[in-house]
């Protein structure tokens, strides 16, 4: 392996005493608290989910000290997880910490052995093919996770298919997909043919999607901004025609623009 220099880190035994600190403190709840005892891998799985989420939230937002909050929540998941580990002999944090370190010194091979990579998207390809080769799928496609949203599966199938090099040549053609794929779906749509209309709704989205990824823009953040921006707007709409003693079941489409049509001029 290369050696690699990098500037020595001030903070690094603060960092590695409170790292330490954490798994005393694990050590010490799964041998005294009973809910801890409690626990196994399969029952704190849906609390993962959750704090991840929570964290995907602060991020969201933009709040640093909720993001720090929440990822000191996860990492004691990532603790209580190795800490049962071990106690089944199956392995423990130094090997779960070893493991990423060994994968990804593997994966850089421009960074720790002599393989060339100029820009990102050599990277990407780079890695795709490091990880097919170990994981030894059959299918490039074969490490996306079947229960991922279907957005972001979308998005890990196409980053996945260009690694390889099936991609586009430019949005131009992109765009042109999405046109085509839009057509499809009116006529499917028009012609009373729901079955296949969703079909074609999927290839939209699919092919929108493809669009975005050329446009570095990322649909899931991207929809995500408009679902804050609409309830935002709601809200509004909500509180303000309430103040004046409206009911939005009261109220036609007409009356409620009103309120959202000003709803938009607020930040």
């Amino acid at each position: 392996m290369k050696e690699v220099s990098v500037y020595p880190d001030s903070n690094r035994k603060k960092k590695l005493e409170a790292f330490d600190r954490l798994l005393t403190i694990m050590d010490q709840l799964r041998m005294l608290c009973p809910w801890d005892q409690k626990q196994t891998i399969e029952s704190i799985r849906h609390l993962t989910i959750e704090e991840t989420f929570e964290l995907s939230d602060a991020i969201l937002e933009g709040d640093l000290q909720e993001v720090k909050k929440e990822l000191g929540d996860i990492m004691l998941h990532l603790v209580f997880y190795a800490r049962m580990a071990d106690e089944q002999k199956a392995f423990d944090i130094a090997d779960v910490l070893n493991g990423i370190c060994d994968k990804l010194i593997n994966r850089h091979p421009h960074i720790y052995a002599d393989v060339q990579a100029n820009d990102e998207e050599a990277v990407k390809a780079n890695w795709e093919k490091i990880k097919l080769k170990e994981k030894g799928n059959i299918s490039v496609l074969g490490g996306v996770p079947k229960s991922l949203p279907a957005l972001i599966k979308s998005m890990r199938i196409q980053e996945k298919a260009r690694g390889v090099g099936f991609d586009w040549d430019n949005k131009d053609q992109v765009w042109a997909k999405v046109e085509e794929e839009m057509q499809e779906f009116k006529q499917e749509e028009e012609a009373g043919n729901h079955e296949k209309a969703t079909e074609e709704f999927g290839d939209v989205l699919f092919s929108l999607i493809n669009y975005a990824r050329f446009k570095n823009i990322n649909p899931e953040e991207a929809l995500e901004k408009t679902n804050r921006k609409f309830i935002k707007r709601f809200q509004y709409l909500e509180e303000a025609s309430k103040k004046e003693g409206k009911q939005l079941g009261d109220m036609t489409l007409k009356e409620m623009d009103v309120y959202w049509e000003a709803a938009k001029k607020l930040k």
